[in-house]
């Protein structure tokens, strides 16, 4: 077990925010050597020390690092007191189908798993909420990041353009090729596609971009969007890649944590 290497991002002095990177962990093979997704068929002593080793490093308890069941949805779930208080079995349930968790606890960790998906991080310093949003080609054909800068609206009165937004490390548009459909299903959401898509050999579309031009939709200021510029396809030696190492493979934490 080595100690866990994070790619940390600058949102503001009262919030942890960062991503997983491979390197650390105890993981073996398509999963070395972090990951804590136990979805993904990795094993579960590996998770679990992985976990732990990420739980000590942000100096918080397991039960206090909140990870869904995604599943490609548009589901946002707020974590708060009397979710906590379930048992793990219960929570579980809660969490399952979630791609997007909120909340204004302070030493709670909430984050999403991806592999070429683009994960987002939200942070509303005037009312001291945060939000991670895991946005795949279907969440972001469904506008999942919009529905969650809503949600965050509704519940906690956060006003948009108060919101510092991170993109993640995810696939890029030169990696990023897609059949006709998925390309239609763009198109029939809205998009504009001269501005998210290229053709190349096969079309290919551009994620961060898209979920970027979400968060401007919704309200945000374009000087408090930051992107990552990591494409995981062609960083897989540092962030996993589903497309590079298959299905079966390791996932990337993106996480944010509000300071006690």
């Amino acid at each position: 077990m080595t100690e866990v290497q994070l790619h940390h991002y600058e949102m503001g002095a009262d919030v942890v925010a960062f991503s997983t990177t491979r390197r650390g962990g105890c993981s073996t093979d398509k999963y070395a050597s972090f990951n804590i997704n136990r979805y993904c068929g990795d094993s579960e002593e590996h998770v679990v020390r992985n976990r732990e080793a990420l739980c000590q490093q942000l100096g918080i308890s397991n039960d206090r690092l909140i990870m869904p069941h995604q599943t490609h949805d548009t589901r946002v779930v707020c974590i708060d007191e009397a979710l906590l208080s379930l048992t793990m079995t219960e929570r579980q349930t809660a969490l399952e189908g979630v791609d997007a968790l909120m909340t204004d606890m302070p030493g709670v960790c909430i984050g999403v798993s991806t592999a070429d998906c683009i994960p987002l991080l939200l942070y509303d310093p005037r009312h001291h909420v945060v939000c991670a949003i895991h946005a795949g080609w279907r969440g972001t054909v469904a506008r999942i990041v919009e529905k969650a800068v809503s949600a965050m609206t509704k519940t906690y009165g956060t006003q948009p353009f108060d919101l510092v937004a991170q993109i993640g490390p995810g696939i890029s548009l030169d990696s990023f090729e897609v059949g006709q459909e998925v390309y239609d299903a763009f198109a029939a959401a809205g998009f504009d596609m001269k501005e998210i898509s290229r053709l190349y050999t096969k079309w290919h579309i551009d994620l961060p971009e898209c979920n970027r031009q979400q968060l401007i939709t919704s309200g945000l200021r374009t000087d408090r969007i930051t992107l990552s510029g990591i494409c995981t396809y062609k960083a897989c030696d540092t962030f996993f890649s589903a497309r590079r190492l298959g299905i079966e493979s390791g996932r990337i934490f993106t996480g944010i944590l509000i300071n006690t």
